[in-house]
């Protein structure tokens, strides 16, 4: 076979997922970009308004509102999250007995559906007749219902339930790492009278870094992305203490009764908001990245 030939397989190989990604990932992303510069509320012709979606946006409380929950609402979920999964890949790293079945039992919420978890949690967090309120109840601990889903615990219990969807996979991750670090390191340390503290601090953490910044990548991402179980349990509710800005972008494209101010579509205004949204986390990930490399460059 000669080069023209191998280089035409090559492409028709790959030409059915570039046309997937043409059509699923390029166009949508086009159509986003001029329809940022229109009024289009999905009927009738568009309107081209120049900047005033852009203008609009800067004057949109609501939406701006949504940004700080967001970084609450991300921040809370990687404090508690990172320290969780690194901790339980060390302890289910060692000769633990049956630690093959914890592993599963913690990965298993990574495989299930979002919608799914946020309504078995709703069941659970319900301040009326949820499960935990009735438990704490008989158990005495608490004298009345507390309104997990109101005003006060809402943001709390959102970033928890994520917490509990997310462990599973970094914690993955991390096990893959410590795998990978021989074992005649801890052993050479051992000898030299380094305890378990500090082969964790000065061997685990430093030989951990790359899968570390990873995992600190795309916790970040995913955070900051993450809207899915919030719209099933609250709805960016009450009053807003949840909304996070994916949240909002989604309903302006798609609009519901409980979608508050929002009552239509606003497809001009909804692509404007998401590219602004697209920037701030593309912000975001840039500068952990540049930061990780500059840490990197200083070792």
């Amino acid at each position: 076979m000669d080069k023209a030939s191998r280089i035409g397989f090559s492409y028709a190989f790959i030409a059915p997922s570039l046309l997937l990604t043409l059509v699923f990932g390029v166009y949508p992303i086009l159509w986003a970009i001029r329809f940022m510069f229109y009024e289009y509320r999905g009927f009738g012709d568009p309107t081209f308004t120049g900047l005033d979606n852009f203008r609009r946006l800067l004057a949109d409380t609501q939406y701006w509102e949504s940004v700080v929950n967001t970084f609450i609402y991300a921040g809370g979920k990687l404090v508690i999250t990172l320290p969780l999964c690194l901790v339980l890949a060390v302890i289910l790293n060692g000769k633990l007995k049956g630690r093959n079945l914890l592993r599963a039992v913690y990965f298993m919420p990574t495989i299930i559906s979002s919608a799914v978890m946020a309504v078995v949690f709703f069941i659970i967090f319900n301040s009326y007749n949820g499960i935990l309120n009735q438990y704490l109840l008989k158990l005495h601990i608490i004298s009345e219902r507390i309104d997990w889903l109101g005003p006060k615990h809402a943001m709390l219990t959102t970033i928890l339930i994520a917490v509990w969807g997310a462990v599973g996979n970094y914690m993955l991750l991390f096990l893959a790492g410590l795998q990978n670090i021989p074992n005649d390191v801890y052993e050479s340390a051992s000898l030299d009278g380094a305890s378990k503290g500090q082969q964790f601090w000065y061997l685990t953490l430093p030989m951990l870094g790359p899968v570390l910044q990873i995992v600190i990548m795309l916790a970040i991402i995913n955070s900051l992305k993450g809207y899915e179980s919030i719209m099933v349990l609250t709805e960016g509710g009450p009053v807003g203490k949840t909304e996070v800005m994916y949240l909002y972008v989604y309903k302006l494209f798609f609009p519901t009764p409980s979608s508050g101010s929002i009552t239509e579509q606003q497809f001009g205004y909804g692509s404007a908001v998401g590219f602004t949204t697209a920037v701030i986390v593309g912000i975001i990930t840039l500068a952990y990245h540049l930061m990780s490399r500059r840490l990197n460059q200083l070792q």
